[in-house]
């Protein structure tokens, strides 16, 4: 199948799992904790479900690796092709009653991610895009923005911050020199799609310990918007790495 069209049959997925989400939280929902103390919810797990069961559908031969899934049993061996599912990215925020949180599809070829989209249910919006391809956000009524990051205006830089993570001292010491025009504090991968829309210029997670399914498809809307995602030596980040782990990256909305 075409890239387009994988990346309209993943923004669909998205947008159901989106919407399950949406109905936990109108229903009410219990918050639990996973083996590492992070919270989950019926909210995570119903939309992993879905998400799971779409793309294996989709393409059967393809392995899903979703972050759920991963917590009860070894995640299958990186494939040349697989799919990284982090289906309630922010569940913290959610958890609180704040409205950032997403769901996340990738899509892995030959290790880069090269389809991503993310669905931002509080809103009614997809974030999806690939690098080559463009990137775009859906509204509820299936209207498509393109989406674009900018060059810095002489004011400075905005940087997008985690509101969740305490890694204030790490940021400050990443953007030391340089002009800062203000900061964002957003919990999710939404910074990414803050980052493509030129909302704001730098997202710097130096000291981040985090897993792949938490960057691969926000790095896909915003390399498709313009912009780049790299590791902390400056390369193009990998994936498949052990146990799907990654160690900080920095989000660029122009390419450095």
């Amino acid at each position: 199948m075409e890239h387009h069209r994988l990346l309209d049959a993943m923004a669909r997925l998205a947008r159901q799992a989106g919407e399950a989400i949406m109905a936990v939280r109108r229903a009410g929902f219990a918050v639990e904790r996973k083996s590492d103390q992070s919270p989950v919810t019926a909210a995570d797990r119903l939309a992993e479900t879905i998400i799971t069961e779409g793309l294996m559908a989709l393409a059967p031969d393809w392995p899903v690796v979703a972050e759920e899934a991963c917590e009860s049993s070894d995640p299958p061996p990186p494939a040349p092709v697989f799919w990284l599912v982090d289906p309630l990215d922010g569940t913290r925020e959610f958890a609180a009653g704040r409205d950032e949180f997403c769901a996340c599809i990738a899509l892995v070829e030959a290790g880069r991610p090269v389809l991503g989209v993310l669905a931002e249910p509080a809103r009614g919006l997809v974030h999806a895009g690939g690098e080559g391809i463009g990137a775009w956000t859906e509204d509820a009524e299936g209207r498509r923005t393109p989406l674009r990051t900018r060059r810095p205006p002489p004011e400075g830089v905005i940087v997008v911050q985690s509101r969740s993570r305490s890694d204030e001292a790490a940021v400050a010491e990443h953007c030391a020199g340089m002009k800062l025009a203000g900061v964002l504090k957003l919990g999710s991968a939404l910074k990414f799609a803050r980052l493509a829309a030129g909302e704001a210029d730098l997202s710097p997670r130096p000291r981040a310990a985090m897993m792949e399914w938490d960057v691969a498809a926000g790095q896909a809307v915003l390399e498709g918007a313009g912009g780049a995602v790299l590791d902390l030596q400056g390369r193009p980040l990998r994936y498949g790495k052990p146990g799907y782990r990654q160690d900080g990256f920095l989000a660029f909305g122009t390419r450095p």
